[in-house]
């Protein structure tokens, strides 16, 4: 093992201070990823980087060649339809009866410019049908869909729901949905960074809830089928991945490919609204999108004034993908599986360095290994915790960013940690638990 420079802890102070960055448990994930790569420019060591959720995996070549044929075809020089080529369309439409066991009209299915954009859009356009109308989060989440709200003006609540798991759940939507304050619920499944997964009892209890105050669910599935302790990969046979779409007909999907395809760089995802939705009568929305109902709103408020359309090309290769998924020849989640593997094994060498899991049950039942866990030390607060993994060669993301109460903990993400960075991993931990020893 080559020692690490004593000089990186104080590199960590300057290069944090020159940063701009007053607090490291504050830093955005964007913040964090740029200090880290200035440290190892700066230190010549290479971290072990577990700071942003992006793919460790090649993207699938099917997508790859359908996209370089479209271009061939001369995709690039015309403008796409907003609302999607028509293969793709249908292939998302089936993708959801295939793997969530959900019938929803194509026309309802639109690829967005990743699961951002179509967050984005459903912000702008659902939010709108009451007068500064809300999102609540269940929380911990994804920071960046709080920091959309906030660039567009509009207000948002959250609740972190660890200790609001079952029945409980219901008492925590009660007392913030009665408000009648907000128009959308927000929440991810598997839960981004926790891990943790709503089960069916659970869904039901949102539906419930937000039927009863007329709020739109907005369910957020930018890990589809990542969690392994069920088998969602034979398409068209139960189990399904779980979903609100089973309870509700007041849902919009988020289906992100970035994880599940390893297609991040392509910035391609589909944002599925449920039939009843997309026909809703709103008048609400005319002022502000000349449309009258819901569906047309997205297409030509939201989405053709956020980018007119999704890259010709790119919307072939996702085409192609979820076609080779739907049919059963692209098996997708057996290709992820290395995240679960790789989790249990992370997991394991923080815990026997001292530290322990923040969210580490999932209703009773042990948590699933797969993209993310969340980590603490019993000896460190939040900003003690990110100085010390960065003075010792490692990267994560403070809690504190992502509406977890317990802001001493940081979320690990395992993508891009190969196996061969795994000893380094555990002799840093062992240099760690030194020098907090001492």
């Amino acid at each position: 093992m080559t020692p690490l420079p004593t000089t990186l802890p104080s590199l960590v102070t300057t290069i944090a201070a020159e940063s701009g960055i007053q607090s490291l448990a504050k830093a955005s994930i964007r913040e964090v990823v740029a200090l880290v790569n200035k440290l190892e420019q700066a230190s010549g060591v290479d971290f072990i980087r577990m700071e942003m959720g992006v793919p460790g995996l090649n993207a699938p070549t099917i997508g790859i060649e359908a996209e370089v044929d479209a271009l061939r075809a001369g995709v690039a020089a015309k403008y796409p339809m907003i609302e999607g080529i028509a293969p793709l369309k249908a292939e998302i439409s089936r993708f959801c009866r295939q793997f969530l066991n959900v019938e929803v009209k194509a026309e309802g299915c639109f690829p967005t410019v990743g699961a951002a954009q179509g967050a984005m859009a459903t912000f702008l356009i659902a939010n709108r049908l009451r007068p500064n109308g809300k999102t609540l989060f269940i929380d911990p989440g994804f920071p960046n869909q709080k920091r959309q709200l906030t660039l567009i003006g509009q207000q948002y609540g959250s609740f972190d729901v660890y200790a609001h798991r079952g029945e409980k759940l219901r008492t925590a939507l009660e007392s913030h949905l009665c408000s009648g304050e907000y128009t959308t619920l927000l929440y991810s499944n598997p839960n981004n960074p926790a891990w943790i997964c709503f089960d069916e009892q659970e869904l039901q209890i949102i539906a419930d809830v937000a039927h009863r105050y007329d709020v739109i669910v907005i369910e957020d599935l930018a890990y589809f089928g990542m969690d392994y302790r069920s088998d969602y990969s034979t398409p068209g046979e139960a189990p399904y991945q779980p979903t609100i779409a089973h309870y509700s007909d007041n849902y919009i999907l988020l289906i992100s490919s970035s994880k599940v395809f390893s297609y991040a760089g392509q910035r391609i995802g589909s944002l599925v609204i449920s039939d009843a939705l997309f026909h809703r009568h709103t008048p609400q929305l005319v002022p502000f999108t000349g449309q009258t109902t819901f569906g047309k709103a997205m297409i030509f408020g939201a989405l053709h004034g956020l980018s007119s359309g999704v890259t010709h090309s790119t919307q072939y290769g996702l085409a192609a993908m979820l076609k080779a998924a739907n049919d059963g020849t692209l098996p997708f989640l057996a290709m992820t599986r290395v995240y679960e593997q790789r989790a249990h094994i992370m997991k394991n060498l923080f815990t026997q360095h001292g530290f322990e899991l923040v969210y580490d049950q999932d209703n009773g039942a042990p948590l699933s290994d797969g993209f993310y866990f969340t980590i603490a030390h019993p000896q460190l607060s939040g900003d003690e915790l990110m100085q010390a993994l960065l003075s010792h060669g490692i990267s994560a993301l403070s809690l504190a960013n992502t509406g977890s109460e317990q802001i001493h903990g940081v979320r690990a993400c395992v993508s891009q940690v190969t196996d061969a960075q795994l000893a380094t991993l555990e002799q840093r931990l062992t240099a760690l638990a030194q020098s907090l020893a001492n």
